[in-house]
């Protein structure tokens, strides 16, 4: 069974684990505070699970998640990553990570940052437009009628389908964006972001499902 390497294990890098773990994955996590820290998440997910290094994580996976705020993105090791499919979960958020020139001026998106970084990665984005309670809470088995979808942006064909075989392993359906410089439809700001997956404005929290006509129709709607 392939392994998933986890950069980051926080929210969304740890619900991404147990959906993985759940799915017959094994899952390597890391963060920036050492695998020590990460003991008792290992022994909540079982013996698929083990805590290691970036670099370990980076190593390990078959399939590698990079789930860190993004003024860090260039911590994320390099070499261990070339060739290998990478999904980009980052949001720009200013009051967090700080001005990014080219992402205020829209010249670049934060996915383009990160595949800069990694020139001989694959880079797909995904996962940052869903709350982790919601993606935790969302899954189906292909078929269901209330089937959830996710976007998914990158420059490489193969890579996508990748990420199309492991969203539909954890439970989700994939709605291919365009390349990494059309990620922004699902940023921060726009409808396709979080708010699809909610069943009430005024009870955020609450889950419902957004299936791929729902999906579409608010990526078609960014602007």
């Amino acid at each position: 069974m392939a392994t998933v390497g986890l950069i980051g294990s926080g929210h969304i890098g740890g619900t991404l684990a147990r959906l993985a773990v759940n799915a017959g994955y094994d899952v390597v996590l890391s963060n920036s505070r050492g695998p020590e820290t990460l003991t008792g998440l290992v022994e909540e997910l079982g013996p698929q699970a083990s805590a290691g290094t970036a670099d370990a994580a980076a190593n390990a996976g078959d399939l590698v998640v990079v789930t860190i705020p993004l003024k860090s993105y260039r911590s994320v090791p390099a070499a261990p990553l070339a060739g290998k499919v990478v999904i980009d979960t980052n949001n720009y958020y200013p009051e967090r990570d700080g001005q990014f020139p080219e992402l205020d001026s829209a010249t670049a998106t934060s996915s383009e940052l990160l595949q800069r970084h990694l020139p001989e990665a694959r880079v797909v984005k995904a996962f940052n437009n869903i709350f982790f309670k919601h993606l935790l809470a969302l899954p189906r088995p292909n078929g269901a009628a209330d089937r959830s979808a996710l976007p998914i942006a990158g420059d490489d064909a193969d890579a996508k389908e990748t990420v199309t075989a492991f969203l539909d392993r954890i439970g989700y359906e994939a709605v291919d964006v365009g390349s990494l410089a059309d990620g922004w439809r699902f940023q921060p700001g726009n409808p396709a972001y979080g708010v699809i997956y909610s069943a009430d404005p005024a009870d955020w929290e609450r889950e419902s499902p957004a299936g791929t006509g729902t999906l579409r129709a608010a990526l078609a709607a960014a602007g």
